[in-house]
């Protein structure tokens, strides 16, 4: 009952197919089948190359900017 059904999907299908178009659907499709290829060969690039993984960044090793102001906060502790 939560479920839908083939039947469902394909009335779903039918009405975007309509609303849209084909072939403003295939673009869409070629256009995030191009960038999910480029995001796999970028990943396969940098694992290529050595690179090294970022390391976790701890406070004393921030570089700061004229522009940040770095603090720290504490709780406020009721007298």
């Amino acid at each position: 009952m939560g479920s839908f059904s083939i039947w469902h999907w394909l009335i779903v299908l039918v009405i975007v197919a309509l609303i849209f178009g084909t072939k403003k659907l295939r673009n869409i499709g070629e256009d995030l089948g191009g960038a999910v290829k480029g995001f796999k060969k970028g990943m396969a690039e940098a694992g290529a190359d050595g690179a090294k993984q970022p390391e976790a960044v701890t406070n004393s090793e921030r570089v700061m900017d004229s522009d940040t102001i770095d603090v720290e906060a504490k709780e406020k502790k009721d007298v």
